[in-house]
Formats: structure tokens, C-alpha cells, sequence
């Protein structure tokens, strides 16, 4: 009686294999993927060229952050500390810009230390004098909580593309 209710030898390693494939496939999306083509973005005025073999797919790291260097830096990069030198336009899904030093017509010095995680992961893709695109999920945004202030919702993505002038520190 109790083994008639147990499943057959046949289907339990048709779960298993089931089970092994499916872990297989998270661990290749944890590693880091790309994503199916994207158009390329229009650059804001005042922007510097994209290369001309920028990628029309994303990479995607492990913790979610898409990102694609438009332009191609130097060697150096900048680390968590850093205090970068930048041009950078955000927008929102629906296509609103929500911030841009472009705009404001003069670049903008700030710490990777004191802003939102997914902007320093992404920063460190890029070498000084690059550009890279950013797709930042919310919880590598500003979560929950949203930014009120600055007209961004909870959990939003939040794009940018951010041209990397100088790393000072």
C-alpha cells in the first residue's frame, strides 16, 4: 500500500533533471548575460559621440544592474570611494527626465559613495572619458521609498546615460 503511492523511479530522475536544468539556468543568468537588442539611445545635447560599434544589447550583472558602454574610457576606472567628474541624463520609464547636468549646462562632481548602488556598480564598468548606459532596477535605486521630491515612484527603474569626465580620487 505504501508503495503504491510513491512516485515512480522514471518520474522522480525526470524531476531531478527537471530540477538540475532549471539551476543550471539561474546560475548562467547570475553570471551575467545579454539581453535581446536594444535601439541605441538618443544622446542629450551637449553629449559626446557613442563609439560606432556600441552594443545594441545590455549585459546584466548579478545583482540586476543592465548596462552597456556606449563609449569605450581609458584604464582607469573608478571604485566605491571615488569622487567622479560627470555629465548624466535620468529618465523614467514612461520618458521622463527626472535629472541632467546636461541641462544644467555644467558637469557634476559627486562621491559613488553617496549614491544610489546601482550608479556605483555601473560607474566601475567605465573608464575615464567613456559613456554607459544604465538601467537601474529599484531595489538598486531608491526602493520603496521612492524620491518624492525628484518626482520618482517607488520601485522605479530609473535609466541613465552618464558620460564619465574625470575620476579624482
Amino acid at each position: 500500500m505504501i508503495e503504491a503511492n510513491r512516485p515512480s523511479l522514471h518520474l522522480r530522475r525526470s524531476i531531478s533533471t527537471g530540477i538540475a536544468l532549471l539551476v543550471m539556468m539561474f546560475m548562467a543568468v547570475g553570471a551575467g548575460f545579454a539581453e535581446d537588442e536594444v535601439p541605441l539611445p538618443k544622446l542629450p545635447d551637449g553629449a559626446g559621440p557613442m563609439d560606432k560599434n556600441a552594443p545594441k544589447t545590455f549585459t546584466v550583472t548579478e545583482s540586476g544592474l543592465k548596462f552597456r558602454v556606449l563609449r569605450q574610457g581609458g584604464s582607469t576606472k573608478p571604485v566605491p570611494q571615488s569622487r567622479v567628474e560627470i555629465n548624466y541624463v535620468g529618465w523614467l520609464y514612461n520618458g521622463r527626465v527626472f535629472d541632467s547636468s546636461y541641462a544644467r549646462g555644467m558637469p557634476t562632481v559627486l562621491s559613488l559613495a553617496q549614491v544610489v548602488k546601482g550608479w556605483t556598480e555601473g560607474m566601475q564598468k567605465v573608464g575615464k572619458g567613456g559613456m554607459i548606459e544604465l538601467e537601474i532596477p529599484g531595489y538598486l535605486g531608491y526602493g520603496l521609498a521612492g524620491q518624492p521630491s525628484g518626482g520618482i515612484p517607488p520601485n522605479a527603474t530609473l535609466h541613465f546615460i552618464v558620460e564619465l569626465i574625470d575620476v579624482m580620487e
